[in-house]
């Protein structure tokens, strides 16, 4: 699943996560893409010590064998993390789908811990060229969830989602325990409190969402790359 920062990722992961016939991956380039930017994120050294840095490392993961009675391996990526020049070849091997939201509820969300959060921090223009990418090389359009449309009807677009990538709707996907997991990346102290209270897929907040003046440019450039995903949604 590629998504962007400060969408219902992890809550997604956590549907997936409580089948009884998965397992799942949490930001599985999170590590290189911190080495190779440089970045200072909160818990940088903490993530760097816990996390495989090495991309083909990390791809051989990701392809390699899972536990027995595993169907589903879940991966959640955000898009951004696949840095220009790294090998793509293995998505090819992957059922890929995309995870939006509308720019400008992720905006104030990273307006909230980012002062002058830019383009390239709502994932959208790298989204919407990994969408492309893939739909260019299978012939087909990948299937595209809207964290607005999966917060309204989580059944339904779960299990759309499901009947896309070739895998039964499971009714525990609807629902989990409260609580951290083992599989949450070393970050997840800096960024999942909500998900660690959640038990289920809250209704989307009603009313509009209010920006300083001076981000309205940029929801509107990242609008054209959201609506270009956003018409192909489930």
């Amino acid at each position: 699943m590629w998504s962007g920062p400060r969408n219902i990722s992890t809550a997604l992961m956590r549907s997936w996560e409580n089948r009884g016939d998965a397992v799942v991956a949490d930001e599985p380039f999170y590590a290189h893409y911190l080495v190779k930017t440089g970045l200072q994120h909160p818990g940088r050294d903490v993530i760097l010590s816990e996390h495989e840095a090495d991309c083909d490392r990390v791809v051989a993961g990701l392809l390699g064998p899972v536990p027995p009675g595993v169907r589903v391996f879940y991966q959640k990526h955000m898009a951004h993390h696949l840095l220009p020049g790294m090998d793509r070849g293995w998505m090819e091997q992957v059922e890929n789908c995309f995870l939006i939201r509308d720019p400008r509820s992720v905006i104030a969300s990273l307006h909230a811990r980012t002062p002058d959060p830019t383009i390239e921090d709502t994932g959208l223009p790298q989204q919407r060229a990994l969408f492309d990418e893939v739909r260019s090389r299978s012939g087909a359009i990948p299937p595209v969830l809207d964290a607005f449309d999966v917060l309204s009807d989580p059944r339904r677009v779960l299990a759309g989602c499901c009947e896309a990538v070739g895998v039964d709707f499971d009714e525990s996907m609807l629902a989990w325990p409260a609580g951290p997991r083992d599989s949450d990346g070393a970050w997840a102290p800096w960024w999942y409190d909500s998900v660690e209270a959640s038990t289920c897929f809250s209704p989307p907040r009603a009313g509009t969402v209010d920006l300083p003046s001076e981000l309205e440019p940029l929801v509107a450039e990242c609008t054209e790359h959201y609506e270009h995903l956003h018409q192909h949604r489930l």
